[in-house]
């Protein structure tokens, strides 16, 4: 599992800045309210660990504001992705936070409370290239940067590299960007 100080991310595609923006005053986000389904409720009655860990497991999901969302804890959209994008491209964290996109503040709310931010366009071509074991093999060396501080598992950040891949995809097929709304 992915753990975390509180801090709630959505990850999500808009088709420009502006329509990313607009997320930050939706309720709960562009991800709304987390659904419950019969499977978790079930789960957490049983206290089966195993059947939580993986219903609770980070997936792309349609949120009630009608947008691809992939909600998780524990991970940000500028040092961590800069962490990944370096991971995946070779290219120095240096050169890819000084990217004009790298972390660009899109909308804010309450004093940054809430906040949109874009993600490099390199990071999302990065993972849309990537086969599947490349995106399960570099979860290892991600979750060994101190930025996770042992705050998370390899299979979790596998599942959420695959998902995040996922949605950078099928946000280029639409000819989307990849942003990401925080709320502290």
């Amino acid at each position: 599992m992915i753990a975390g100080m509180g801090v709630l991310y959505d990850y999500f595609a808009a088709a420009s800045d502006a329509n990313a923006a607009a997320t930050v005053d939706l309720d709960g986000g562009p991800g709304g309210a987390l659904p419950v389904s019969p499977e978790l409720r079930a789960a957490i009655a049983a206290g089966d660990r195993d059947a939580l860990t993986r219903l609770l497991r980070p997936r792309v999901r349609l949120s009630e504001h009608g947008l691809q969302v992939l909600s998780v804890k524990g991970i940000d959209p500028v040092v961590q992705m800069g962490t990944l994008e370096e991971l995946l491209t070779g290219v120095s964290t240096d050169v890819i936070f000084a990217r004009p996109r790298s972390g660009l503040v899109v909308a804010v709310r309450d004093e940054g409370e809430r906040l949109v931010l874009s993600l490099n366009d390199e990071l999302q071509r990065a993972l849309i290239a990537q086969p599947p074991d490349r995106l399960a093999a570099v979860a290892v060396p991600w979750l060994a940067t101190e930025e996770f501080g042992g705050q998370a598992d390899a299979p979790t950040l596998a599942a959420f590299l695959h998902e995040l891949a996922r949605l950078a995809g099928d946000a280029l097929n639409r000819n989307h960007r990849l942003y990401c709304w925080v709320c502290v």
